[in-house]
């Protein structure tokens, strides 16, 4: 697929080439070399009390992490916003990639809050099939994941919210991601930006995974993969610094948080990053 992309864009790119010689601008960009998956482009309703994500197939997938964090008995009145009790909860995802004169838009449809992403499902699904249902010029498959936070509380929807099974997957439209004139990356610790405006929560005593980049900005892990290690559950990842490979000057460490944290977009964007294994974390601080 991303070769057709690729094919697809230089014709597009010589033909804004040849159009806009006579007065001297191109706007033309390099495309970038694979695909990316944001991993957690997640929306729901905010006022929903149900799991949004996923509880674990217990036949093919990892356990389900039991939670060391003491949840405070609440009423109907102080019941938290959004989706409770995320932690470990399984997902998927698809994104769907098209591209145009008008640049390179992804459309993210999730399992969160329909299914947990049923193993014998997710096995069967067809990326090229699911582009041509969609119409789009490729589809990438992101997982399956698991959530790192405990609640998630969308403060505005994003996506149209349709839903619609992809591949045999019941699934909906959460997240649109322009990317301008390039193509996704999946370059771990490359930084993609995501329209939407969401807190991630994780709650007092939880343990935190993070990684700090040379010039101080900190990123939240908020989701783990098994899509490269198949073998990875959360009582791992304490452990997944010296596995990392990171460039000098980043580092990885896990803290228990002393009160709830909260990560929340800046001013509407949420900025995504990946690491080698595809674990997904979410910028929460610049210095």
């Amino acid at each position: 697929e991303l070769r057709s992309i690729h094919r697809t864009r230089a014709a597009q790119t010589r033909r804004r080439v040849a159009a806009s010689t006579s007065r001297g601008l191109w706007l033309g960009l390099p495309l970038a070399a694979a695909a990316m998956v944001i991993g957690g482009c997640a929306n729901g309703d905010a006022d929903s009390k149900s799991s949004a994500s996923d509880t674990t197939v217990a036949t093919s997938a990892a356990p389900k992490p039991s939670s060391a964090v003491d949840e405070p008995e609440v009423s109907e009145e102080t019941q938290p916003k959004g989706l409770t009790d995320q932690f470990g909860q399984r997902y998927c995802e698809v994104l769907a990639i098209s591209v145009s004169d008008a640049g390179t838009v992804g459309e993210v449809w999730g399992t969160q809050g329909i299914n947990d992403c049923p193993q014998e499902l997710f096995a069967t699904m067809d990326s090229r099939a699911i582009a041509a249902e969609l119409g789009t010029n490729a589809a990438v498959l992101n997982g399956p994941r698991y959530w790192t936070l405990d609640r998630i509380v969308a403060n505005e929807l994003a996506g149209s919210m349709e839903t619609r099974v992809l591949g045999g997957m019941p699934m909906r439209s959460i997240a649109t991601i322009e990317f301008g004139d390039k193509l996704p990356d999946r370059t771990p610790l490359s930084e993609t930006s995501v329209a939407r405006d969401t807190e991630f929560v994780f709650s007092k005593g939880r343990e935190i995974h993070e990684l700090t980049s040379p010039d101080g900005s900190v990123y939240v892990m908020q989701s783990y993969s098994i899509e490269l290690d198949p073998d990875l559950t959360a009582d791992m990842l304490s452990a997944l610094g010296p596995r990392l490979d990171l460039p000098d000057g980043w580092s990885f460490a896990s803290r228990v948080v002393e009160e709830d944290l909260v990560v929340e977009d800046i001013d509407g964007t949420a900025t995504v990053i990946q690491d080698k294994f595809r674990n997904s974390y979410q910028l929460r601080a610049r210095p």
